[in-house]
């Protein structure tokens, strides 16, 4: 098997722009569902708010500012292919990410928000690192990496639950609208709100950040799935809450559902919320 020798100087650079990209430039699906979304609104306090919030993000790319001060906790999804070798060998690819964020965060001026222990003394790292790493072995010789800005106040109201395995569709998607009812305006709205439904305890909680990573305008290509995402998101937008809490049939963007096998006494739902500045970059390598 002729394996590719990649540089982990390479993966840090590359990381180090995906960090202030992400930070400073929203995605063009994300900037063009709020601007649909500015288009339909009803309620003219909603439409001034979503209109704000456009102005921000092209602000932000044109001044090369964070969108929002909030510049998250750096979370790495990794594809790396089987035929990949990093060198020099004493390095690992997780160095290398963490490398890339603290240079990212550190020449971005992008506010550092890690804490090295969660309970005790809570210090800031002052590098944003360690960053959350989730990875994944993939056929080939091309490393995939995104970088998702994950704001604090949104990733507070992310919720988990075992449901009965013998509960149905209605049940989850009660649940999941009262949990975006429960964020309101902590969580920044109009949100991105992403699903996993089955799994175990913890892929499932992972299915739910992966499907943030869809673009806006994809549905699940399940049609029972995809029917459900448009079931959620119409009620969601229903609640009223509106553009930063304040009113308007805007609370969210948009629902993707991601699902995997589980057992047949289990039917594990979570449910992780993304605020407006949905901030996610990714490259090849």
């Amino acid at each position: 098997m002729n394996m590719r020798t990649v540089k982990s100087e390479q993966i840090a650079s590359a990381v180090e722009k995906l960090c202030i990209q992400s930070c400073l430039d929203l995605p063009k699906d994300v900037l063009d569902a709020l601007q649909k979304a500015e288009k339909k609104e009803s309620l003219d306090s909603a439409k001034k708010i979503l209109n704000q919030l456009i102005e921000n993000a092209k602000i932000a790319k044109e001044q090369k500012l964070p969108i929002c001060q909030d510049t998250g906790l750096a979370v790495v999804f990794l594809r790396i292919g089987s035929q990949v070798k990093i060198e020099p060998q004493d390095q690992t690819i997780s160095d290398a990410i963490n490398k890339g964020v603290e240079n990212g965060y550190e020449k971005g001026n992008l506010r550092k928000s890690v804490v090295a222990e969660p309970l005790n003394a809570r210090k800031n790292t002052q590098t944003n690192t360690p960053a959350v790493i989730h990875t994944e072995i993939i056929p080939g010789d091309k490393i995939h990496i995104t970088v998702m800005a994950k704001g604090g106040g949104c990733e507070n109201k992310s919720r988990f639950k075992m449901f009965l395995p013998t509960d149905d569709r209605e049940k989850i998607i009660d649940w999941v609208t009262q949990t975006a009812a429960q964020a309101g305006a902590n969580a920044c709205p109009p949100f991105v709100i992403g699903v996993g439904i089955g799994g175990d305890f913890e892929q499932c909680c992972l299915l739910s950040k992966k499907a943030l990573l869809r673009n806006l305008n994809s549905q699940n290509t399940d049609p029972f799935y995809g029917q459900m995402e448009k079931d959620i998101l119409q009620k969601i937008n229903s609640l009223g809450i509106g553009p930063s809490g304040l009113g308007g049939d805007t609370t969210a963007l948009a629902v993707s559902i991601e699902t995997a096998p589980c057992h047949i006494a289990s039917l594990p739902v979570a449910v992780n919320i993304e605020c407006h500045a949905h901030r996610h970059s990714s490259i090849e390598i």
